[in-house]
């Protein structure tokens, strides 16, 4: 009996599908552990080291979001020259070199030092994000998308479970050769992103013609896919370099994004020492581990709303219902500084701004292709990133002024109401009619 054609499709693609997610999202992943703790480890270290170089909330605030000018600096020209000259190389680039400014960062001896190596931070870490979010849209078809890039940024809240209580404990116990253990903190995480680097450049395929583990048959049902997105695209409207830099839709993305990461960067900055406000009597190791309740919890979330995102193929309320109710969390820090309470709007929180990335960066690959694509997604984290620098900043200066955290938390609610309300407006994706498209003709099975 002959098998019918769309029945061995079908195996294949699922085939295909398992195996991409088991040898290049783990490896991305753990990159991006290494990421996100060299960039907001400096919030555990405060604990310690805000009062050894006498910094001040504001300072804080100014010194963790500094690191998002640097970033917006060279975030583009870094995702084109990784589009140009391949994922392996440039990446391994990227991890080397923030790694060793990250470890050097534990030397220094002031608030300008400190100053200087977050920017210097921001401008060697520049387009590794925008460079992965596009690196696995060379791999994943649009209906895997959401799925993929939220299990890409679970890596936030791994970072918490796994990170925090590993923080805490340097900070309470690692004080070696006269130094500060929040100097060790900063020295000893920097380290695995250089080891790291070296692993990228021998092990990461840059596309999905290098990789060995795919078969003959495989390669060709990935090529087939991608170049069915990539005409869908085009046939619909083909974007240069400079039309995707402009373009009003990008840039109501850029807006969007912006309000999510006020709220993401506040949690990643902020939490920390919200935590030690209401739980003073708790070492930094217990800190640490009463910050994995939250990351669980976000990591939970983030998970099920991408599932449904891409179950639905629906990203608007997906990404604006989370960042309404994170709005509403942050407000509500102000009534409660019991224990309890506070943890629980906490996880609601984490839970909320964890759950918004997934669902958004779907929606620019609906109709950026190639460098315009390159462009456009780094265009959004970069400029969209300066939600990095607001929000910690902007918390550490009414927190300074009023005397107290919550009045901080408050503000940064406002910039993820407006990303609610904006995100709605935005444009729903219309395919094109006549035109087949790649996303009807394969669905793995739900797992």
């Amino acid at each position: 009996m002959s098998t019918w054609p769309g029945t061995v499709s079908i195996a294949v693609g699922t085939r295909t599908i398992q195996k991409l997610r088991l040898r290049i999202l783990p490896f991305v992943v753990l990159l991006f552990v290494v990421a996100i703790i060299d960039r907001n480890n400096i919030g555990f270290a405060a604990l310690t080291m805000n009062k050894e170089l006498a910094i001040t909330s504001q300072q804080f605030g100014l010194m963790f979001g500094i690191f998002y000018i640097g970033y917006l600096m060279f975030e583009i020209p870094s995702n084109l020259l990784l589009h140009r000259v391949g994922a392996r190389v440039w990446i391994a680039r990227i991890l080397i070199s923030w790694g060793i400014v990250a470890a050097l960062s534990g030397f220094v001896q002031s608030l300008n030092e400190l100053y200087i190596t977050r920017f210097l931070l921001g401008v060697t870490e520049a387009g590794y994000f925008p460079g992965i979010i596009l690196y696995l849209t060379y791999w994943f078809p649009r209906r895997e998308q959401a799925r993929t890039f939220a299990l890409l940024i679970t890596a936030t809240p791994v970072t918490m479970i796994a990170g925090a209580p590993i923080s805490g404990f340097i900070l309470d116990h690692v004080h070696l050769l006269g130094f500060s253990s929040w100097r060790w903190l900063l020295i000893l995480e920097g380290a695995p992103a250089i080891i790291l680097g070296a692993l990228t450049y021998v092990l990461l395929p840059s596309r999905p013609e290098e990789a060995k583990f795919l078969t003959e048959q495989e390669r060709g049902w990935l090529k087939g896919e991608m170049n069915g997105e990539e005409q869908l695209k085009v046939a619909q409207r083909q974007f240069s370099v400079a039309q995707a830099l402009t373009s009003g839709r990008v840039w109501h993305l850029v807006i969007v994004y912006f309000g999510m990461m006020v709220g993401l960067h506040t949690v990643g900055s902020w939490a920390p020492q919200l935590v030690k406000s209401f739980a003073s009597r708790y070492s930094n190791s217990g800190i640490g581990l009463l910050l994995i309740l939250p990351s669980v919890t976000g990591l939970a979330a983030m998970v099920l709303v991408s599932h449904s995102s891409d179950r639905r193929m629906e990203r608007r309320y997906h990404v604006a219902l989370p960042a309404l109710v994170a709005a509403v969390a942050l407000f509500l820090f102000g009534s409660t500084s019991s224990l309890v309470p506070s943890m629980a709007l906490l996880c609601l929180l984490t839970a909320c701004v964890y759950s918004c990335p997934g669902p958004f960066w779907a929606l620019p690959n609906e109709f950026l292709t190639g460098y315009s694509a390159a462009a456009g997604i780094a265009l959004i984290n970069s400029v969209g990133n300066l939600g990095g620098l607001v929000g910690p900043a902007g918390v550490g200066y009414f927190a300074q002024r009023f005397g107290k955290l919550h009045a901080g938390l408050a503000f940064a609610a406002v910039p993820l109401l407006v990303s609610a309300v904006l995100v709605l407006f935005l444009q729903k994706f219309v395919p094109p009619p006549g035109n087949a498209s790649s996303l009807l003709r394969f669905r793995p099975p739900e797992n």
